[in-house]
């Protein structure tokens, strides 16, 4: 893909000299703000295909630029840095758009390892509308109907039931959910994608619909849409 542009905003200097220096050295275009409120123009003048934010910058917080970002339609992933190492700050910190989350301090192999992680993910179109089959997606309104039916969904059904949407009648394992959808870099034997299949084809496939999303056999899941 050539060399990656990288957007980083981090208010302390010398953080930002040493992060700008290293990432350099490792192949990225570096640009540098120090305001979360300059982050978030530069980000949306220009074309980056990553930023690291820093979680407390002044002006604008780091989870408040990355939630306008996404209210703006702009889907570049996002890694948050952040001395805040908490379960439950890390969550806010995905929750707000978040791709990924480090915490300081950390090595720099990490970091570049997290970075060409993200760059690797399919790059997502940045519509406001998910249109595919009866179910209509609204990203901006986070709501989702199906024929005009509306479905409530929690944050990670929504999340989940959106990558399927983008990738209709086509074989998605449990490993590519787990890594694409829950972000883990690691996979876990665990049955986490079943139960959620589960709860989301609840809420899809009412009991007088034609089934959407199916199983396929020791592979993984698949949306249907077609004939």
């Amino acid at each position: 893909m050539g060399t990656p542009k990288l957007l980083l905003v981090e208010d302390d200097a010398k953080i930002a000299g040493d992060l700008a220096e290293e990432l350099v050295a490792r192949g990225f275009d570096v640009s540098v703000e120090d305001t979360g409120t300059a982050g978030l123009e530069r980000a949306r003048t220009d074309s980056f295909d990553v930023l690291v934010v820093d979680r407390l910058l002044p002006g604008l917080d780091g989870l408040s630029l990355i939630a306008q970002l996404r209210t703006a339609g702009l889907r570049v992933p996002v890694l948050v840095l952040s001395a805040l190492s908490a379960v439950d700050d890390r969550v806010s910190g995905l929750k707000a758009g978040g791709d990924d989350y480090l915490t300081k301090p950390f090595a720099m192999e990490e970091l570049a390892a997290r970075l060409e992680a993200l760059l690797r993910r399919p790059i997502e179109t940045r519509e406001s509308v998910l249109r595919v089959g009866p179910i209509v997606m609204d990203l901006i309104d986070r709501r989702v109907t199906r024929d005009g039916r509306e479905i409530e969904l929690l944050p990670r059904e929504f999340r989940l039931l959106e990558y399927l949407l983008r990738r209709p009648d086509r074989l998605l394992t449990r490993d590519m959910l787990l890594e694409d959808v829950w972000r883990y870099r690691f996979i876990p034997q665990t049955n986490l994608v079943d139960v959620h299949i589960g709860k989301l084809r609840r809420k899809i496939d009412g009991p007088d619909e034609v089934p959407l999303i199916h199983s396929i056999r020791g592979a993984g899941f698949m949306l249907r849409v077609g004939s």
